[in-house]
C-alpha cells in the first residue's frame, strides 16, 4: 500500500479523518470544493495539533511532521493518480456521494470507500467501474478519540478490499467491526434508535435535555447521553440518516416533528452553536 491517502469533504468527519490519516504517516490530500470550509478546516486542523502538544499527546516535532504531511485543495482532478485510499465524507445525500465517488474513482485509488452513516454501500456503488474495490468505512466523531470503526462490506467489494480496510484501520489506531451492507449498519440503526426516542421524549415533555441525558449517563454507563451526541454529530446529519432508515424500516424511524422543526430554524447542535444545548466557544453550556 502507497503512503497517499485522500479525503473528500472538510466537515467534521473528513478533518478529523485527515488529522488521523497524517498522524499515522499518511500523505493526505484533504479536498473542499468551499474555499470558507477549507479555511476553517486547516484552522481546525493547527488547532488539534496545538492542543495535542499542549496536552503532551505528541510532541512538538511530531505534529510538525503530521502538519507537513497534509495539503488542501478544491478539486479532486488534481489529486495525484493511484493514492491509497480515497474516502468520500460529504454530506449524507445520494446523488452528491455518487458524484463524488465518481469523480474520486477516476484518480483510480487502490481503495475506495465512503464515510456514510447509513447509505448501502450498494446504491452508493452504482455507476462505479470497479465496485469491487468499494467499501464503507464509518468513522466516529471525534475521529481522534473514537477507536471504532465500521468496515461495510457491500455486495460487489472483494475479500480483498475488506482485508485491505482492516489492515488500514490498525494502521489508523482503530479497532474495526465488520458488517454487511444494510442501511444504518449496525451502529447508526442502534444510535438513532435511542436518538430519536430521546428527542420524543424532550417533546413530550418526559425531561428535560440534560436529565434525559444524565439518566443514560449514569443509569447506563454511556459516555454521553443521547441529545448531547446530536448535537455533537448535527441534527441535520441526523434528520438525513432518520429519513434513510424511515424510507428503509419504516415509522420506526420517522423522523420527530421536534427534529425536523430545529433542523428547519437552523439549530443545529454545536456547529452553530445551539442545539438542544447552548455552546460557547466548543463547549456545552
Amino acid at each position: 500500500m502507497t503512503d497517499r491517502f485522500v479525503v473528500i469533504g472538510a466537515g467534521t468527519m473528513g478533518l478529523g479523518i485527515a488529522y488521523v490519516a497524517a498522524g499515522a504517516g499518511f500523505r493526505v490530500d484533504l479536498v473542499e470544493v468551499d474555499a470558507g470550509r477549507a479555511s476553517a478546516a486547516e484552522a481546525a486542523l493547527r488547532r488539534l495539533w496545538d492542543a495535542a502538544v499542549a496536552r503532551g499527546k505528541l510532541t512538538a516535532a511530531d505534529a510538525d511532521a503530521s502538519r507537513a504531511r497534509l495539503t488542501v485543495g478544491g478539486d479532486v482532478a488534481e489529486v495525484a493518480e493511484e493514492p491509497a485510499v480515497i474516502v468520500e465524507a460529504v454530506p449524507e445525500r445520494l446523488d452528491l456521494k455518487r458524484d463524488v465517488l465518481a469523480a474520486a474513482e477516476a484518480r483510480r485509488p487502490a481503495l475506495l470507500a465512503t464515510n456514510t452513516s447509513s447509505i448501502p454501500i450498494s446504491e452508493l456503488s452504482t455507476g462505479l467501474r470497479a465496485p469491487d474495490r468499494f467499501l464503507g468505512l464509518h468513522f466516529f466523531n471525534p475521529v481522534w478519540a473514537m477507536a471504532l470503526i465500521e468496515v461495510v462490506v457491500g455486495p460487489a467489494t472483494a475479500p480483498a478490499a475488506a482485508e485491505a480496510a482492516v489492515t488500514l484501520a490498525g494502521r489508523l489506531g482503530k479497532d474495526p467491526i465488520v458488517v454487511r451492507d444494510m442501511p444504518g449498519f449496525a451502529t447508526s440503526r442502534l444510535g438513532v434508535t435511542l436518538g430519536l426516542e430521546a428527542i420524543r421524549m424532550v417533546a413530550d415533555g418526559v425531561a428535560s435535555p440534560a436529565d434525559i441525558d444524565k439518566a443514560m449517563v449514569l443509569g447506563y454507563r454511556h459516555p454521553v447521553g443521547p441529545l448531547e451526541l446530536t448535537d455533537l454529530v448535527g441534527l441535520d446529519v441526523r434528520l438525513d440518516i432518520a429519513r434513510t432508515l424511515h424510507r428503509a424500516y419504516g415509522d420506526r424511524f420517522a423522523p420527530p416533528p421536534l427534529l425536523e422543526s430545529m433542523v428547519a430554524e437552523g439549530r443545529l447542535g454545536k456547529k452553530t452553536g445551539h442545539g438542544f444545548y447552548r455552546w460557547e466557544g466548543g463547549k456545552r453550556q
